[in-house]
């Protein structure tokens, strides 16, 4: 059993190395990132085409004798792709990624620097990528499960943990998301329906721009109330003091500062062992669309709840077995009438 999905981070990069890249790719790959910037990419965006970036030239000046990119070869970029593959041991979904930050690198040189480059053809687009298959392994994570792993943290007094636990069951936000929610969203003030919270400001989720896509973020009450009150009582008896719901913990002391993604990650291995599956933060997305979708709240609700641009979301995110759906509307009389719930049976 592993401690939750794993990455693989293996990089060929280093400071050292970049000093020896070619001055042209170092300038050709500054130059296209600023562009980025100027059209508003996101920074996460930026950051991750950069390291994209920096491990290409360092295997380029490694392989491939630290050739200019506008001079590269169809057979080279597939050399590359066969190397991280197989030597850096890569999935294809990474692969992939990895490529479209070439493939975007040289539609820039296309369409920015033609009259520096006239003859230039992007490449990167015509080499084939490899197949797209699950490397992972899915974790399905039934209520009853999570609820004895809020039970051992809750008896270990690890309250942060509880409430971080409970928030992203009861709101479906991705782990990037979870360490942004204020203290202040979590008021009587901003309880609707009698059943769920209600952000009084957007958040910033995943999205394109800099600014990411700012969305009202809605968190189940009934199923989070506990374990909110449980952490609030702490933080109230040890002068927990932070604009954060959840804040950093620092050698001992909570500082006012959002929980980093290590200790999201941090966690997440803990709760493997004691849940002994793979915990992955996102697994709660898909817990949280699926019990929406087994309580009978219509797509088109859960769509507006999680903030999604189309209701098709709701069917990738619910994990409820075929079988089980069939079950609930067909029986021996033929189709069954279903009662659908309110968010406040929840």
């Amino acid at each position: 059993m592993g401690n939750g999905r794993k990455t693989v981070y293996n990089s060929i990069s280093s400071p050292e190395k970049l000093e020896k890249v070619n001055p042209e790719n170092i300038q050709l790959g500054n130059d296209f990132l600023e562009y980025l910037i100027s059209i508003d990419r996101s920074k996460s965006t930026v950051d991750a085409y950069r390291n994209d970036l920096n491990i290409f030239w360092c295997w380029n000046l490694d392989n491939n004798n630290n050739k200019f990119f506008i001079n590269l070869s169809k057979r080279e970029i597939a050399k590359y792709q066969n190397y991280c593959l197989s030597v850096l041991g890569w999935s294809p979904a990474r692969m992939r990624r990895v490529k479209s930050t070439l493939s975007s690198l040289s539609n820039y040189i296309e369409n920015m620097m033609d009259d520096e480059f006239k003859d230039y053809r992007p490449i990167i687009r015509k080499i084939e990528s490899p197949v797209a298959c699950a490397v992972r392994e899915k974790t399905i994570l039934e209520e009853g499960q999570l609820q004895e792993l809020l039970d051992k943290l809750t008896e270990k007094a690890q309250y942060d943990k509880a409430c971080m636990l409970s928030l992203a069951m009861n709101n479906g936000r991705r782990k990037s998301e979870l360490p942004r929610m204020k203290l202040s969203y979590f008021t009587k003030d901003n309880i609707i329906y009698g059943s769920l919270y209600k952000t009084p400001e957007t958040v910033t989720t995943k999205g394109r721009g800099s600014r990411g896509k700012q969305l009202i973020v809605y968190t189940l009450k009934n199923g989070f109330q506990k374990y909110l009150d449980l952490w609030l009582k702490y933080r109230e008896e040890n002068n927990i003091t932070s604009e954060w719901l959840i804040p950093r913990k620092e050698n001992g002391v909570y500082i006012d500062e959002q929980v980093p993604i290590t200790t999201m990650d941090s966690w997440a291995e803990t709760f493997s062992k004691i849940l002994g599956v793979p915990f992955y933060w996102h697994s709660l997305r898909h817990f949280f669309t699926t019990k929406l979708s087994e309580s009978n709240i219509p797509d088109g609700v859960i769509q507006d709840i999680i903030g999604w641009d189309s209701a098709d979301m709701c069917r990738l995110y619910c994990d409820t077995p075929t079988d089980a759906k069939f079950e609930k509307y067909f029986g021996e009389e033929g189709i069954k009438e279903v009662k659908k719930k309110s968010l406040s049976d929840m």
